[in-house]
């Protein structure tokens, strides 16, 4: 069985590496999903953006699979992102925010149960993550919880705790921010996003399955657009 074990895991990371993600879709929808859930976990850490983002998205769709045949073996994955973002852990938890948030998205049950905890590692008076790449992670996470529950952060104020991040020295940070924030519609933020409507600085996000590299200036200008647009 370990063998076997052993070979699965070749396999899933060998195509979360080679193929786009329609086909590590197609091909892990073939396999029970608690037998992904180690290669997804290496997956998520990976030093390589194509393998980081296809276990992401991979992850999100197993673990509401799983949800969906054993709630509470999806809970245990929850909290294995929750302990690996844990001092304690001994570890940094890299790809741990993103992946925790890509399950929220991918079902309600789960969004209702841990939409607080994601919004808590924004809090200094939670589980804060001090790290800015951590933060890139969390905050790119709430952006796409924010695209299927909305209402969940707001009812968990993570606005007010997204606010003070458009101030971050991290540039990056800024821009996930006001994108974050658009998407929620908050009217409070427009003066701070439009301070960065004159960045020219760039950087390569992960949105709708595909890297491409997006301009800060052009993510204000978005985010902006939706906040005038909300009812």
């Amino acid at each position: 069985m370990a063998v076997s074990q052993r070979g699965i895991k070749q396999k899933i990371l060998a195509l979360l590496e080679q193929a786009e993600l329609e086909e590590v879709l197609t091909a892990l929808a073939g396999y029970p999903p608690d037998k992904l859930l180690n290669s997804l976990f290496s997956g998520i850490c990976s030093a390589s953006e194509k393998t980081k983002w296809n276990a992401v998205s991979s992850m999100g769709v197993t673990v509401a699979r799983l949800a969906d045949q054993d709630m509470e073996a999806a809970r245990v994955v929850m909290r294995r992102f929750m302990w690996s973002l844990n001092d304690e852990s001994g570890g940094i938890g890299w790809g741990a925010p993103e992946a925790l948030a890509e399950c929220l998205t991918c079902h309600p049950g789960l969004a209702g149960e841990y939409t607080k905890i994601l919004v808590s590692f924004m809090r200094e008076d939670g589980f804060y993550l001090e790290l800015p790449a951590l933060q890139r992670g969390l905050i790119w996470g709430v952006a796409r919880v924010a695209e299927a529950h909305p209402h969940l952060l707001l009812a968990w104020k993570a606005p007010y705790y997204l606010l003070p991040y458009l101030n971050s020295t991290d540039p990056i940070v800024r821009a996930l921010a006001a994108r974050a924030l658009g998407r929620l519609g908050v009217s409070e933020a427009k003066e701070a996003i439009a301070r960065l409507l004159p960045k020219t600085s760039s950087f390569i996000l992960y949105t709708e399955g595909r890297l491409i590299q997006v301009f800060t200036a052009d993510l204000a200008r978005e985010a902006l657009a939706v906040i005038a647009a909300a009812p």
